[in-house]
């Protein structure tokens, strides 16, 4: 089952390994993939929910320092879409603002929904702008944490005055790559999941849910 550290912003919802999801059953999601699904991992309403909360988080951290926003494509558009218009409304109804400029890159180092090697860095040859800057990292999901500090080590050598990163997902993972990122929206088992924005092979980016994909599925779209 699912337990929560805390709702205060201290620590991040985890569940447990042997969390089985919910029913798909309980939920809508596009006919499309009826059968490429094991079950719902984490409803779409909670993701908004702690979506809000990260975004308080931030905003109580950072209020008042203008920030760029570094958005990891693809798996992540979705929740630094929803996370910067999150911030934003908080700016809009609070004493405290965040400015913020958003910077898009694109990391790729999966095959099928394997981790490879190789990592490619693709809208991040020139970050010059970022000296001095604020950056906050946007990425869905943070696995080994090998991916995202080789994107750590490139972009410092911009001299930023400051690195944060948000991950919505965290995999616990046993290996000395493991990365824990400033904010996490949940930790979760390390299994592979598709969904709001998530994709295996491009597909499943059009779920609204994070959803755990089916052994058929992974074969079917296969490459």
């Amino acid at each position: 089952m699912a337990r929560a550290e805390s709702c205060s912003g201290v620590g991040s919802p985890q569940l447990t390994d042997n969390w089985p999801g919910y029913s798909l059953d309980l939920f809508c999601y596009p006919a499309h993939y009826s059968g490429d699904l094991d079950c719902v991992f984490i409803p779409h309403g909670m993701i908004m929910d702690r979506t809000e909360r990260l975004a308080r988080n931030i905003m109580d951290e950072l209020g008042d320092n203008d920030i760029v926003v570094l958005c990891v494509l693809k798996g992540g558009y979705q929740f630094c879409a929803d996370l910067v218009d999150r911030i934003k409304a908080l700016s809009h109804n609070s004493q405290r603002s965040i400015p913020m400029r958003v910077h898009f890159i694109r990391l790729k180092s999966y095959l099928n929904d394997c981790s490879t090697e190789d990592l490619h860095i693709v809208g991040a040859e020139d970050l010059s702008f970022l000296a001095g800057k604020n950056v906050l990292i946007v990425e869905a999901i943070v696995g080994t944490g090998k991916t995202m500090k080789a994107l750590l080590e490139h972009v410092q050598a911009f001299r930023p005055q400051m690195i944060k990163v948000a991950a919505l997902l965290v995999k616990r993972v046993s290996n000395t790559w493991a990365y824990l990122p400033d904010y996490v929206g949940f930790e979760i088992p390390d299994r592979f999941v598709v969904g709001y924005a998530l994709d295996y092979n491009e597909y499943f980016r059009d779920l609204n849910h994070i959803c755990a994909i089916s052994e058929a599925a992974k074969m079917k779209y296969k490459i």
